[in-house]
């Protein structure tokens, strides 16, 4: 197991929000160090040549890691809980994969990347007012998507299957930010709000509840754990 570690995070960047999730999820004690990333003089840009949270610092076995990235902190954590985010069953494991792969990829082109982009990124750097076009296609490819997760949530007691795994934490942690900023249509997707509502009340998720973005307030269902 180990030892003392650092996570290196930007409280809405999905990435950063998986990682403190696993990390909560297998009991890991972590202290949380806030990053700003578009800041060229954020810490983070010597501790990750890409400049992009999440990085866990920590030592393993008296051997210091740095941990850059999602992808190897997920695999950090799965390691370190003999293998407590992902499923006994090779389809299920298989699945798991697929779908934090889903949300790297097409999920974060077709939805982050315009609304998270709009309502988050444009705030930050101060470049003008959300563009109403933007949004209207960030959420028409987000109610795409939705419908697919809302067909694996009503069939399935988790998204992978029959256990909590790391393609549940990964897609709380993408629509968590969006729920914050009124972008998650829950009532459309009744199977899919029942299961972000019990992923919502595990412990791991109290810290998201708390985080605040300057300037905009939640959504009015962000932190109501029977919304």
């Amino acid at each position: 197991m180990a030892e003392a570690a650092t996570l290196h995070h930007f409280a809405f960047d999905p990435a950063s929000r998986a990682a403190r999730l696993a990390l909560g999820e297998i009991k890991l004690a972590v202290q949380e160090q806030a990053v700003r990333p578009w800041d060229p003089e954020s810490p983070i840009h010597a501790l990750n040549p890409s400049g992009l949270p999440p990085v866990l610092e920590t030592r393993h076995q008296g051997r210091a890691l740095t941990l850059r990235g999602l992808s190897a902190i997920l695999g950090f954590a799965d390691d370190a809980s003999a293998g407590a985010l992902l499923p006994g069953d090779a389809g299920e494991r298989a699945e798991a994969r697929r779908l934090v792969d889903w949300f790297a990829r097409p999920f974060t082109d077709d939805v982050d990347a315009v609304l998270l982009h709009e309502r988050m990124e444009k705030p930050l750097l101060r470049m003008g007012p959300p563009d109403a076009r933007n949004l209207r296609e960030g959420r028409e490819a987000l109610r795409r998507h939705l419908a697919l997760f809302e067909a694996l949530a009503g069939e399935r007691d988790w998204l992978a299957g029959r256990r909590l795994s790391q393609a549940d934490l990964v897609a709380a942690a993408h629509l968590s930010v969006l729920d914050y900023f009124g972008e998650a249509p829950w009532p459309a997707y009744p199977a899919l709000k029942g299961w972000y509502a019990k992923i919502k009340c595990r412990p791991c998720f109290r810290g998201l509840l708390g985080d605040r973005f300057p300037g905009v307030a939640p959504s009015a269902v962000y932190a109501d754990l029977d919304f």
